[in-house]
């Protein structure tokens, strides 16, 4: 059996704290169930690019000037505006 040290932000530390005090179990074993849940979530496919982005919780977008596709049209405009430049 390893050992293992493993850091959690405050948020997960406080998550941590509850499920240990709700479930009455060891860190150690909520640790591991949690494992085994991402691994069985993997495995079934269920895991897209899209929750992890969804779960990095980046704000609202939408501010996007231009599509990627067009970048140095947005660049230019950008820069336009802001040195104040007509168009």
């Amino acid at each position: 059996m390893a050992v293992r040290t493993v850091r959690l932000d405050e948020d997960s530390e406080r998550i941590l704290e509850a499920l240990v005090s709700e479930m009455g179990m060891p860190a150690s074993e909520i640790l591991k169930q949690g494992l085994l849940a991402l691994r069985d979530r993997r495995q079934a496919g269920t895991i897209r690019a899209y929750d992890v982005y969804k779960q990095l919780n980046l704000g609202p977008g939408g501010y996007a000037l231009t599509s990627s596709t067009e970048t140095r049209r947005g660049v230019r405009a950008a820069l336009r505006r802001r040195r104040h430049l007509p168009g």
